[in-house]
């Protein structure tokens, strides 16, 4: 992802953190929200990969997700989500034909500061930026590959609503942006020497499921 991004991503993260301190005299603080939530994790993604040229396909993931929310205040809440997805991999568009990569597992951890507009209302949309770190682990590749992934550092938007259901109990839907960038490297018979891909996989994620505050 370009440093100008990820350092826009960052001053933003930084003001509404501001914001959230100097408006914490302002609101009741102290509540918890656990949620539950099924994920389809979308790879947005795209490729420059050397030596051979071509791209990449990353297939969708779909794995269940736990994530906490603090309020800082009535009105900001602080959300870390955690959850692990397994992608297929596949080089194309290069001279020598489709590639399977194989799969390699994502851990990304993701905290964001979030805006709800009406946390006591029966609607609750919200809106949210924050950062992202990805871990790829247990890569599993074809026989003669080996595969190695950097970890990645990126920002991450999000959108969402939360749907009074009775009491404490909500249903909510939510949508990410997160930005993941790697760069693998592909050792191989088939070339005498490492083919290195600066990947960018900007999955879109998009959750339903159930919290509960407390």
């Amino acid at each position: 992802m370009k440093s100008s991004a990820v350092r826009a991503g960052l001053a933003a993260l930084g003001a509404a953190f501001g914001i959230a301190w100097g408006a914490q005299a302002l609101a009741a603080e102290g509540d918890f929200e656990l949620r539950g939530r099924m994920l389809a994790v979308v790879p947005d993604e795209s490729a420059d990969i050397s030596q051979i040229g071509g791209d990449v396909s990353i297939d969708t993931s779909y794995v269940p997700e736990l994530d906490l929310s603090y309020f800082v205040t009535k009105h900001l809440a602080l959300e870390l989500i955690a959850a692990i997805t397994p992608h297929e991999i596949t080089a194309k568009k290069n001279p020598v034909g489709n590639i399977d990569l194989g799969e390699v597992w994502l851990l990304p951890p993701t905290v964001t500061l979030q805006y709800h507009a009406d946390p006591e209302g029966p609607y609750d949309p919200y809106v949210g930026v924050g950062v992202n770190y990805t871990h790829f682990f247990g890569a599993n590749e074809p026989a003669g590959f080996d595969i190695s992934y950097d970890d990645s550092f990126g920002i991450a938007l999000q959108a969402g609503i939360d749907v009074r259901l009775k009491d404490k109990l909500y249903v909510n839907l939510d949508v990410k942006k997160i930005f993941i960038s790697t760069e693998a490297t592909i050792r191989n018979p088939l070339t005498a020497t490492p083919i290195r891909a600066d990947v960018d996989i900007d999955p879109w994620v998009v959750g339903i499921g159930i919290g509960i505050r407390f």
